[in-house]
């Protein structure tokens, strides 16, 4: 899938808060759509992984950001959707990044302004690499649209019901065997913690893009949800080729 009439290949940005569907979404229209797959979150999983495994204190912001200088040129990613991976080097830190010490720590490792700029590079670089290769690309994240690629073709904003949102992780984590809170309220309660700190943090703070399409996935299946995302894209791209060559814009 191209964008915009070009030779380009598309380019789709889905942002939202914690727990609403970013990664599963993403996953599904990358099928539909034939496109590869980054879990930006990922890598700041990662990273936060790396300072929790040296025992750095979270408020050592010069520590902190040290590790990110370190670790960020060896991230290594797979953006296949059915098999999204993250490894540090050689090791495969997929499933340890998961757990509930990352999970905890993750928002207060990320407003870290250094970590920020090493992993916007990496992101940068991921979505390049993919253009390069001829593959459209979908990036989940928190900033993606309004930061990392303000120039997306597409961009989604993702929102749920925080209740429902709180619903769904706590049975993604069950269901993935993960060792996490699994009382729903105490889940609304954690993502809300993570809502202010993404929203509040001096660098990127979450925020929707102004030029976004708003979905909201309280009441509907995630295969609706895809479905309706996946049209998003396709008729957004067929729309903008349309219009690129009534205006010549583009051959």
């Amino acid at each position: 899938m191209t964008s915009h009439g070009s030779t380009d290949p598309v380019v789709v940005a889905i942002d939202g808060p914690a727990g609403s569907g970013k990664s599963s979404v993403a996953k599904g229209v990358a099928r539909v759509l034939g496109l590869v797959y980054l879990d930006s979150g990922a890598m700041y999983r990662a990273l936060t992984w790396a300072v929790l495994d040296q025992g750095i204190d979270l408020d050592d912001l010069q520590s902190v950001s040290e590790v990110a200088d370190r670790v960020g040129p060896t991230l290594a990613w797979s953006t296949d959707p059915d098999q999204p991976t993250t490894l540090i080097g050689d090791l495969d830190v997929s499933t340890a990044i998961r757990q509930a010490p990352v999970t905890s720590a993750v928002s207060h490792v990320a407003a870290v302004p250094r970590v920020r700029e090493v992993l916007v590079d990496c992101q940068r670089r991921a979505v390049s690499e993919a253009q390069q290769a001829g593959q459209g690309i979908v990036v989940e994240g928190r900033d993606i649209g309004s930061i990392v690629l303000p120039n997306a073709d597409v961009k989604i904003w993702l929102i749920a019901d925080p209740l429902v949102r709180a619903a769904r992780r706590a049975a993604e984590d069950v269901a993935a065997g993960r060792t996490v809170i699994t009382d729903v309220e105490a889940v609304a309660a954690d993502l809300a913690r993570r809502d202010t700190a993404d929203a509040t943090r001096a660098v990127s703070p979450t925020t929707r893009p102004v030029d976004a399409f708003e979905v909201d996935a309280s009441h509907l299946t995630l295969q609706e949800v895809i479905a309706l995302v996946a049209n998003i894209v396709s008729t957004h791209t067929s729309a903008q080729s349309t219009q690129s060559h009534v205006d010549g814009v583009s051959p």
